[in-house]
């Protein structure tokens, strides 16, 4: 079964190395190959221990039973989203979608349509009449935004590795749009 809920701070490792399987898998020729390799999980699970006790919209997604294959076994994170209203002096938006990654194996299932309609959801209920997320331009998955109806509205560079990256950002207003669009069948 694949469930979403909040995550907590016990996460937090795997919430790690799903952000680093996902970035090397997803990444490779858009950024460089050494800045990859250093990924770190303890140094991300030590960040997303933080913001999971700081009270950010932090969700997981977990496989269990059937799903992990016959064997079954304990409950496995397979894909995250964070969000949190946004601070910038130059928001696009009230809140802000921050990261969404799921593993390989458990992509175009559906799951990172329910993580972003938790995170809307949980956004729109701290008050965020509206959500943005900034993806990078090669990203082979930024169709997804699209097919939930992001509309386009800035660009950036970004260095990342020591390497100029450009970034779009795709922003839902209002805020509805998004959690209407992830609740419909993917």
């Amino acid at each position: 079964m694949i469930s979403i809920r909040r995550a907590r701070p016990t996460d937090a490792a795997s919430i790690g190395a799903v952000h680093v399987a996902a970035w090397r898998s997803a990444y490779p020729g858009i950024l460089p190959d050494d800045f990859l390799a250093r990924l770190s999980v303890p140094r991300q699970a030590a960040h997303y221990d933080s913001a999971i006790r700081s009270g950010a919209g932090v969700h997981v997604a977990t496989a269990s039973g059937l799903d992990l294959g016959a064997a079954g076994g304990p409950a496995r994170i397979i894909g995250f989203v964070t969000g949190s209203a946004s601070a910038s002096a130059k928001r696009l938006a009230e809140g802000e979608i921050e990261t969404l990654y799921v593993l390989d194996d458990w992509r175009d299932r559906g799951i990172g349509r329910r993580l972003m309609r938790a995170c809307a959801s949980h956004l729109a209920g701290i008050g965020c009449a509206s959500v943005f997320v900034w993806v990078l331009r090669d990203n082979p998955s930024r169709w997804f935004y699209e097919r939930l109806g992001g509309k386009p509205a800035a660009a950036s560079t970004i260095q990342v590795g020591g390497q100029p990256v450009e970034q779009t950002a795709y922003v839902w207003s209002p805020i509805d749009r998004l959690v209407q669009a992830t609740s419909t069948a993917p």
